[in-house]
């Protein structure tokens, strides 16, 4: 993977641990070597193992293994940085496997190979906070030591194949926690940035909206005064009343940021939510050759709610499905409870839809898909559905229409 591709953060964490990998991993080798093959044999009262470094491979594994170094220096300049761990995790492998065979191949020597690096490798793989890593090193283990059994028919490589597997479990365990602390950090410090972002917004859309919203309503009452005095002499009286309209909608939305509303919880039914918000929408439906089709699956409760505030939610959808279809179109919204417990409303159209690269913005301040659109009015139906303890969902592709699902707790006494 390339730098630019990747957080800056996650860039220096890799690179953190990949610094601290191959020094341990160096260490530990060369260690390994002096002790197992120099300073332990002479020891002993001047025996000498049988295996030693001239067989298998010889030199030219730790000839192979060291120039390793200057390749991980040359990707890491290069910013290929996280291919440098299955570099050393596969090169060890095949050599290892390889030099394991020129020595017990075709010979009667019990086995008794093994290297410190193994443990190394598998119990390190947490610390790269990645799975596929982690199952690479894990599962190369153990096929290696299947393959010496399999060739080698040596029972004494069932231990440590044994050792490695207990070995695996535990870096697993290791691993998962810490992928669930990082992943806490993560949600708690999104969760942190969008609280900020929406108090500045929250503060910027309170004073914008005080100060449009007196003017706004001298504005629509003049405008409306002059329509009466001259009923027959200006068709543009209707555009300028609907765009004030609009614009006192934005508003209502700015307000509402700024100072979301306290809820009153109350026994509401969702037949006559919806039905209130088809009779506001009807005259913009009829205008775009819009039908709105309703199902209702089953008896429906009613719903612990703040009616206001859901009637604002489904004029805010059933308006964005409407906008979607100006050549006309079917809209289906289905209400239906499971269990008792969750109520689902669906609202499907056959607009436009929305590009799979736009879906997970929807809702975030200012952006939309609309050319004359603000982004506020999905953001404030995300909140009031928040509010609620509900989730919202949106399903979508180009030229295929969107479909909105609306979850709701439903408390029944």
């Amino acid at each position: 993977m390339k730098e630019t591709n990747l957080s800056p953060r996650l860039i220096y964490e890799e690179k953190k641990a990949l610094k601290l990998f191959l020094w341990l991993f160096y260490i530990f080798y060369i260690s390994y070597e002096l002790a197992y093959y120099y300073i332990f044999p002479f020891s002993n009262s001047g025996v000498v193992f049988t295996i030693k470094p001239r067989e298998g491979l010889g030199i030219w594994i730790y000839l192979i293994l060291f120039s390793l170094l200057p390749i991980s220096i040359y990707l890491n300049n290069k910013g290929n940085i996280y291919i440098i761990k299955y570099l050393y995790i596969y090169s060890f492998l095949f050599l290892d496997t390889i030099h394991n065979l020129i020595i017990y191949l075709g010979t009667n020597k019990p086995f008794g190979s093994g290297h410190i690096v193994e443990v190394l490798f598998i119990l390190f793989s947490p610390i790269f906070v990645n799975k596929r890593y982690f199952w690479t090193v894990s599962l190369g283990m153990i096929i290696k030591y299947s393959i010496f059994f399999l060739v080698l028919m040596d029972t004494r490589v069932i231990f440590p194949t044994i050792v490695y597997i207990i070995l695996c479990v535990i870096a697993f365990i290791i691993l998962i926690r810490f992928d669930s602390y990082i992943n806490s950090l993560n949600s708690a410090h999104l969760e942190l940035r969008q609280k900020e972002k929406l108090a500045v917004i929250g503060q910027m859309a309170a004073g914008i909206g005080h100060e449009i919203r007196n003017p706004l309503s001298s504005l629509k009452g003049f405008t409306q005064l002059q329509k009466e005095r001259f009923p027959n002499t200006n068709d543009f009286y209707p555009i300028m009343i609907a765009e004030i309209d609009r614009i006192n909608t934005i508003v209502n939305d700015l307000m509402y940021l700024g100072k979301p509303k306290d809820i009153t919880f109350v026994k509401a039914n969702i037949e006559e939510i919806i039905a209130y918000t088809l009779s506001i929408t009807q005259q913009q439906t009829e205008k775009q050759a819009v039908t709105i089709t309703t199902f209702m699956f089953g008896p429906i409760p009613p719903l612990d709610c703040d009616p206001h505030q859901l009637k604002q939610v489904f004029i805010n959808l059933i308006k964005n499905a409407i906008e979607s279809m100006p050549e006309g179109g079917e809209i289906k919204i289905s209400v239906k409870v499971l269990d008792g417990k969750k109520m689902y409303i669906s609202i499907q159209d056959e607009g436009c839809g929305i590009e799979e690269d736009s879906l997970p913005n929807l809702g975030e301040p200012f952006f939309t898909t609309k050319i004359d659109g603000t982004g506020l009015g999905l953001m404030v139906t995300n909140q009031i559905i928040k509010d609620h303890k509900g989730k919202i969902n949106i399903e979508s592709s180009p030229s295929k229409g969107t479909k909105v699902y609306v979850t709701l707790p439903v408390y029944q006494n």
